[in-house]
C-alpha cells in the first residue's frame, strides 16, 4: 500500500497510516461496487493522511497504549475528511483533486452526495465502536457542525470585495482548522490523557490548521495546477477570495475591482491579471507572515509538550514544520 513519500523516515508511522487505510477500506461495503471502486481510488489518491497522523501521534502522550484503537480513530477521522472533500467537489464544481477526476465528474452529484454521506456514517460506526467516552462523539459532532458554518461561512461571501481578513479567519477556522484540531484532541483524549491536555492539543491543532490554509491559499498564487493537483485560481472564478488576494485588494483595489466584478464570467486572462497582481504586490508577503506567526504558535507549544519515549513530540514538531515550509 503506497504512503506519501514523507512518511518514509517514519516507519512506525507509516505502518500505523497504513493500517488505517486497511481498515477503510473494510469497512467500505456498498453495493454498487463502480461507486465504491470510486471511493477506494480517492483513498489511495496520494493524499498526505494528515489529520489521521496527527491523531496517531498524540495518542502516544496518554496511559492508554490501546493501538487497535488508535489506529480505528486515525481511520475515522480520515473518513472524516474525505467525506467532506467528495463535498466540497460537488459544490465546487470540480472535475479533478489529486490529479484524478473526482467522484462528481465520474457518477455526477448525486451519487457523489451519497458516497460522502456513506463515508459519514462509516466515521461515525468507527467511533461509536472504538471511542471510551461520549465527549469524543460529543467533540466528532460538534466539529462536523464547525466545519459546516465555515463552508456557509465561505459560502455568504462569495464576489464579496469587503470581506475582512477577521470574516476569512473565521471560515478557516471551521473549514480546516477545525478537524486538525479534532483530531489532535482525540489522539491524546482517548489515549488517556487528561482533558487539560487534550484541549492544549487541540489548540495546537488549530494553529497547524489555520498555517496549513493560509499557505494552500498562498500556493494557489505560487504553483501551477499540475502541481497542486486542482484548478488554480478557479476559487476566484466561485468568488471565493483568499488572504493574498484579500491583503492585496488593501493596496491594489482600482485595479483588481474591474477584474472582480466579471464574476463568473472571467476569463482565463482575467485570471491571469488577478494572478500577476497578487504576486506583484505586498499580498503574499503579508499572508506569509501570518502564517508564519500562526506556525510558530504551533511549534512554541509543541516544544513545551513532555517528553514521550517513542519520539512523537520529536516527530511533531519536524513533521509540523515541514507541512507548514512546504512547497507544494
Amino acid at each position: 500500500m503506497k504512503l506519501h513519500p514523507m512518511w518514509q523516515e517514519y516507519p512506525a508511522l507509516q505502518a500505523d497510516l497504513s493500517a488505517s487505510l486497511q481498515l477503510m477500506e473494510k469497512s467500505l461495503k456498498l453495493k454498487n461496487k463502480a461507486v465504491e471502486d470510486a471511493i477506494l481510488a480517492m483513498i489511495h489518491s496520494g493524499g498526505k493522511l494528515l489529520r489521521p497522523a496527527y491523531q496517531l501521534l498524540f495518542s502516544s502522550f496518554g496511559s492508554d497504549k490501546d493501538h487497535e484503537k488508535a489506529v480505528a480513530l486515525a481511520a475515522s477521522i480520515e473518513m472524516l475528511h474525505t467525506a467532506s472533500l467528495i463535498h466540497d467537489d460537488i459544490v465546487d464544481h470540480a472535475d479533478t483533486r489529486r490529479r484524478l477526476p473526482t467522484i462528481r465528474a465520474t457518477f455526477g452529484n448525486d451519487v457523489a452526495v451519497y458516497a460522502g454521506d456513506y463515508l459519514f456514517v462509516c466515521c461515525f460506526k468507527l467511533m461509536a465502536d472504538y471511542a471510551s467516552s461520549m465527549k469524543s462523539l460529543q467533540m466528532n459532532s460538534r466539529s462536523m457542525e464547525k466545519i459546516l458554518s465555515g463552508e456557509l461561512g465561505q459560502m455568504s461571501k462569495r464576489y464579496d470585495v469587503d470581506v475582512t481578513v477577521a470574516d476569512y479567519l473565521e471560515n478557516i477556522s471551521g473549514k480546516t482548522a477545525e478537524l486538525f484540531a479534532l483530531s489532535c484532541f482525540i489522539g491524546a483524549y482517548e489515549s488517556g490523557a487528561s482533558l487539560r491536555f487534550a484541549n492544549q492539543a487541540k489548540e495546537i491543532g488549530q494553529s497547524i490548521g489555520l498555517a496549513f490554509q493560509i499557505m494552500d491559499d498562498i500556493l494557489d498564487y505560487s504553483q501551477a495546477a499540475d502541481h497542486l493537483g486542482k484548478p488554480v485560481l478557479e476559487d476566484v472564478r466561485q468568488g471565493v477570495y483568499s488572504l493574498p488576494l484579500l491583503m492585496t485588494l488593501k493596496t491594489d483595489r482600482a485595479r483588481l475591482l474591474p477584474l472582480l466584478a466579471k464574476k463568473e464570467m472571467m476569463t482565463d486572462a482575467d485570471t491571469q491579471a488577478v494572478y500577476q497582481l497578487v504576486q506583484n504586490g505586498q499580498g503574499l508577503i503579508e499572508a506569509q507572515t501570518l502564517a508564519a506567526k500562526y506556525t510558530d504558535n504551533a511549534l512554541q507549544a509543541i516544544k513545551k509538550l513532555p517528553e514521550t519515549q517513542d519520539q512523537s513530540k520529536a516527530y511533531l514538531y519536524r513533521i509540523t514544520e515541514q507541512i507548514l515550509g512546504r512547497t507544494n
